[in-house]
């Protein structure tokens, strides 16, 4: 298995949202299509942003939590018919329990807990790719730090407060405006 970081957020031409997963002791990415939910979840995660109520994969994190599970780690372990499968392996104690998870649920949740991303070897070979350039992987990033930093800051406070309001939809807006200007574009 191949340990991951979720290394960028990106959006494509059909407007549809992903995850670039960039292996930990290499060059290769894996582009992952998800839901637009599970990525702005994610990005949240990322930000360390915290809506004042908990949305899905936050009360998933508490449930773990006071269950007294920890999450060992998130495996991305198969791609069939462009449909990419994970498994959410918990803890407790010594003992080990797989759940069935969509990869973007999975990673959402893997964001929160700090836990390891693993993909397994065989679908790395089949769908990842070595970007041509290393600044490649930097133009997809919806995170990135070469920015007008005074405008950036704004736009980043403004985002809490539209997380923090639940206005979701203006949240998703500064997202993007975050990411062009992060971009560069």
């Amino acid at each position: 298995m191949i340990e991951v970081r979720v290394n960028g957020i990106f959006i494509t031409q059909t407007q549809a949202s992903g995850i670039i997963l960039k292996e930990q002791s290499g060059e290769r990415a894996l582009p992952i299509v998800i839901g637009e939910y599970e990525a702005q979840s994610i990005a949240l995660a990322l930000e360390h942003l915290n809506p004042p109520r908990p949305i899905t994969h936050d009360l998933m994190a508490n449930i773990l939590r006071m269950l007294d599970l920890s999450l060992d780690s998130v495996i991305i372990t198969e791609l069939k018919d462009n449909t990419y499968y994970a498994i959410i392996r918990l803890r407790r104690d010594v003992e080990i329990i797989e759940i069935d998870a969509r990869p973007s649920d999975a990673i959402a949740l893997a964001v929160r807990l700090d836990s390891s991303i693993y993909v397994k070897e065989q679908v790395m070979d089949e769908a990842s790719y070595i970007p041509e350039d290393k600044d490649d992987i930097q133009k997809s990033f919806l995170f990135k730090s070469e920015t007008n930093e005074k405008n950036l800051n704004a736009l980043k406070k403004q985002l809490k407060e539209a997380v923090e309001k639940e206005d979701y939809e203006k949240a998703a807006r500064l997202r993007d405006e975050i990411k062009r200007l992060e971009s560069g574009s």
